[in-house]
């Protein structure tokens, strides 16, 4: 049993794990598993993706879903792939006459981190072969999938980013594009860029300026600091501080406290992206700012992108032994 089925054990007596790795529910909810899994309306391709778990849940339309990395915990290119197709399917599965969907969780399996962002291994590659092109693409990827999450892929639903570890980098940014981010107490958020040389460039600036002012943001993106889940509270960031082990709980809380204020809280939402409005275009520009200065790394700064590579690299061997 790995660390989140556990907590979802914890917090409803009537999860269980099954044999085949799916979330599952107890004895007498068997047809919710089945719904999810077999579910005539849905593409089963959803529910087959290489690093993403997925579970809908039909009594409160609820499609949880949760990185499960095969390498190391970061948008790897198959991450993306697959964070591609997610999105291509939901949208083809629900909303409007379809498959009803009201909440969206993004969370992780892998134990004490939610993402550490960019693939720094393919950067160093790219970078020390001088292939602007093939960085600015890995942006323009990363980018798209956060502008479509930030606009809720146009369907009338609310996004929750649940964190029980490690929010880093890109990693830190995929959460800014949720609506509501729900944080374990052991949390933590930051950006490492600086350390060598480089700045995130995948939608910190543009979303962080807007949500705190350029000033604030501007320090937390250049600080190198690591900041708790209280500070990212007490900031207005993360939105519903959970006890440890209690995220998927506090989640499901939400959710159910939600439910009658659904339709208000959507279109407040929507309201608050009309005011602060954020294309791609802008977030592209940024993009080819960033491609542009990782070019001009030394060897130096080079090198402790590689140390924090093998970090990473020692991090996700541990997740795959716990699991």
């Amino acid at each position: 049993m790995d660390r989140l089925t556990g907590q979802l054990d914890r917090s409803d007596e009537h999860l269980s794990h099954s044999e085949d790795g799916v979330v599952g529910f107890g004895d007498g909810d068997e047809h919710l598993v089945e719904q999810s899994r077999h579910h005539a309306r849905i593409d089963r391709e959803l529910f087959e993706l290489s690093e993403l778990d997925v579970l809908y849940r039909a009594d409160d339309a609820t499609l949880w879903t949760f990185m499960r990395p095969n390498e190391r915990p970061s948008f790897t290119p198959s991450m993306l792939h697959d964070f591609e197709s997610w999105q291509r399917l939901i949208v083809e599965s629900f909303g409007s006459g379809q498959v009803p969907l009201d909440y969206l969780v993004l969370g992780s399996r892998a134990p004490g981190v939610f993402c550490f962002g960019g693939d720094l291994s393919l950067f160093e590659r790219l970078i020390r072969s001088g292939d602007r092109d093939g960085l600015a693409r890995y942006g323009y990827r990363c980018v798209e999938i956060l502008h479509r999450n930030m606009n809720s892929l146009d369907l009338p639903m609310l996004t929750i980013g649940l964190v029980q570890g490690a929010a880093l980098g890109g990693g830190f940014e995929a959460l800014l594009s949720f609506d509501y981010i729900v944080a374990e107490r052991d949390a933590t958020f930051g950006f490492p860029e600086i350390l060598f040389g480089l700045f995130p460039g995948m939608g910190a600036h543009a979303i962080l300026s807007r949500k705190l002012g350029s000033a604030i943001a501007d320090r937390l993106i250049v600080s190198n600091q690591i900041y708790s889940a209280e500070e990212m509270y007490e900031l207005g960031l993360v939105h519903h501080l959970a006890e440890n082990g209690e995220g998927v709980a506090a989640c499901e809380d939400f959710i159910r406290k939600c439910q009658r204020r659904h339709p208000g809280l959507v279109n407040a939402r929507k309201a608050m992206k009309l005011t602060n409005p954020i294309g791609l275009s802008e977030l592209k520009r940024i993009v080819d700012l960033w491609a542009d200065a990782a070019l001009q790394l030394s060897d130096g700064d080079l090198k402790v992108m590689n140390r924090l590579t093998r970090a990473q690299e020692r991090v996700g061997l541990r997740a795959d032994r716990a699991a």
